[in-house]
């Protein structure tokens, strides 16, 4: 018997110990690699607290982000309350293959992926443990035809769990997070534990998003904060993250989405979709000023 190596010219990554075994990469993995290449930014919105209108934030920065030029997919990854397609009017809409490809869903230029585009019926539940996720995340990042893209902003569920874990470690090249809280300490109490995560992950955070700060009256205009203010500001203070901005309650908001249109587009001239504007403005600017570095 011929003694076997402790080392090999492989850089085996699925490899605890390299060894002769090692084999080259794959097609399929090669195919992967190329496609994150492809897509330069994965923004992930993450929060730790339900009900905090994340996937409206998710939704308006994707098109909000298209409407300024920039090539953008939309993935959603909450394969258990998928609530874009409803947001954009597309909800039971089904994707078509080509060569082997899952062609996604294009509302005003930009690329949607949706687990609601698989279902027989979009009431039906989806019943998955762990590595049905996880595997549905994989297909999605790989299987998808996004072709070359500046931003791709993924949509999760609340919390720290299997999908914001598995993105975190499939995700190949640039990613960051988005976190997204309202101005409540009861929330906020929650979105830390998401700020704690990207940390323990060593996923750099673009910033914090404070949702549903304040309401204006659309007949006086007089503000009223109802969940208080400044608790998304406080706990980007604390995280030593940047302050992204406030996004005001509005209720163009609902109608808007009811009508299967994200606000900034139905709304563009709204306070509420220039908010959204100035949220967006220094993420395009961090991450587009970073490829001339």
């Amino acid at each position: 018997m011929t003694e076997e190596k402790n080392s090999c010219s492989h850089d085996c990554a699925h490899c605890s110990v390299k060894h002769d075994s090692c084999s080259d990469p794959s097609e399929r993995d090669l195919k992967f690699i190329a496609q994150m290449a492809s897509i330069k930014h994965k923004i992930i919105v993450l929060s730790g607290k339900g009900g905090v209108g994340k996937s409206t934030v998710s939704v308006n920065i994707a098109f909000s982000l298209a409407m300024a030029g920039h090539r953008v997919g939309l993935m959603d990854v909450d394969f258990h309350g998928p609530s874009i397609p409803t947001m954009l009017g597309i909800k039971g809409a089904r994707t078509e293959s080509d060569n082997n490809a899952i062609l996604p869903i294009e509302v005003a230029g930009v690329k949607v992926i949706s687990v609601d585009f698989f279902l027989d019926n979009s009431d039906n539940a989806v019943i998955w443990r762990g590595p049905m996720k996880q595997g549905a995340i994989k297909q999605f990042l790989e299987d998808v035809a996004w072709g070359e893209l500046d931003f791709l902003v993924i949509d999760c569920p609340p919390g720290t769990g299997d999908e914001p874990l598995a993105l975190c470690q499939i995700v190949k090249g640039d990613k960051r997070a988005v976190v997204v809280t309202t101005p409540q300490e009861v929330a906020a109490a929650d979105v830390r534990k998401s700020l704690d995560f990207c940390a323990k992950l060593a996923l750099p955070v673009l910033g914090v998003i404070e949702n549903m700060s304040g309401f204006a009256c659309p007949h006086c205009g007089a503000v009223t904060y109802i969940f208080k203010q400044g608790g998304g500001e406080k706990l980007a203070e604390q995280a030593h993250v940047p302050f992204l901005g406030r996004i005001p309650i509005d209720p163009t908001v609902a109608d808007s989405s009811d009508a299967g249109l994200p606000l900034v587009c139905k709304y563009p001239d709204s306070p509420t979709a220039k908010a959204f504007t100035d949220v967006v403005r220094p993420i395009g600017k961090l991450l587009l000023d970073g490829e001339g570095a």
